[in-house]
């Protein structure tokens, strides 16, 4: 059977701080998890009881090892988990200054095994016969990944949910936002949605405005624009005209990092269930706040019975109206 989700890109082991307000280097115990955006969001699908994989690989290595079981261990299928021989699974660290300062520390160098995953290694009938193909602007910053991500785009032809996060990590750029720019904009041609911060859409549109950005992505080719603001909540636009306001989530921040993959993951949900932009992107909004409540991220998702409290907790009324 297809998978509902099947997401493609970044994997590796997140080393966080169990003490909060404290730099690395005062810090003296930490916690060990699964990582990696579009592995969370499928780990957060599966939550949901959605049949979930992800395309990825990791190093040779007792992380690589983990990374495998840990996906056993949440329901995520890990066929298409490759081994590379180029470097070891990679490791991020972070610091955790809440409510909104949480610094990231990549180790990724000189180049991450999901990064190394190739045109020639994907099983593209999976790819096309996928609920929602999932994929992020990361895997489009280096070869081999970038043909593979954009012969997998080709070849799903938009059959289904194609979603794209934007995802942009400017430190796995070395030529900048100028080229990140057009291999955005072809990936845009093969997504029906689009996923992005403000700074994110900047980059892949020109446009920092929400509803501005949301029309450019529209403009590009996507049937479905979701503009995040974080403190302002979350615009989503469709082909119709129709906006949704979605206002934000009242949350005592412990970790934000782990947010924007909650509210991936329950997006896939809500597009899954066929529910409309409102009710999809306001329950997506009330999973990101669940998470930005706990301290690490794939350990964190929530179930379905638990965003629909939060909802009733946030008595949240979505605004909508016309373009």
């Amino acid at each position: 059977m297809p998978f509902e989700v099947l997401t493609m890109g970044r994997v590796g082991v997140d080393v966080y701080p169990l003490q909060t307000g404290v730099g690395l280097a005062g810090v003296t115990s930490f916690g060990k998890y699964l990582g990696g955006s579009p592995t969370n969001v499928a780990v957060a699908a599966a939550r949901y009881g959605r049949s979930s994989a992800v395309i990825t690989k990791t190093g040779r290595d007792p992380f690589g090892d983990f990374v495998r079981q840990a996906l056993a261990g949440y329901g995520v299928d890990a066929r298409f988990v490759g081994t590379s021989e180029i470097a070891p699974t990679p490791v991020t660290f972070c610091e955790i200054f809440p409510p909104d300062d949480f610094p990231l520390y990549f180790y990724r160098l000189p180049k991450a095994p999901d990064l190394d995953i190739s045109a020639g290694e994907l099983e593209l009938g999976a790819v096309r016969e996928a609920g929602i193909f999932w994929f992020t602007g990361t895997g489009l910053s280096e070869e081999p990944s970038r043909s593979a991500t954009l012969a997998a785009l080709e070849h799903r032809a938009r059959a289904g949910i194609t979603v794209f996060d934007l995802d942009w990590r400017p430190m796995f750029w070395s030529e900048g936002p100028e080229l990140a720019r057009g291999f955005y904009a072809e990936a845009l041609r093969h997504t029906t949605v689009a996923v992005g911060n403000l700074d994110e859409c900047e980059v892949a549109t020109g446009e920092r405005e929400p509803h501005a950005a949301a029309k450019a992505l529209l403009a590009a080719g996507v049937e479905l624009a979701v503009v995040k603001q974080g403190p302002k909540g979350v615009l989503a636009m469709d082909r119709d005209g129709s906006v949704a306001e979605i206002p934000p989530v009242p949350v005592d921040v412990v970790n934000g990092l782990g947010a924007g993959d909650a509210f991936g993951g329950a997006l896939c949900h809500g597009l899954l269930s066929g529910w409309d932009a409102r009710r999809t992107v306001s329950f997506a909004n009330a999973a990101g706040a669940i998470v930005a409540g706990r301290l690490s991220c794939s350990d964190a998702m929530p179930t379905e019975a638990e965003v629909e409290n939060k909802l009733r907790e946030a008595s949240l009324a979505p605004t909508v109206r016309k373009a």
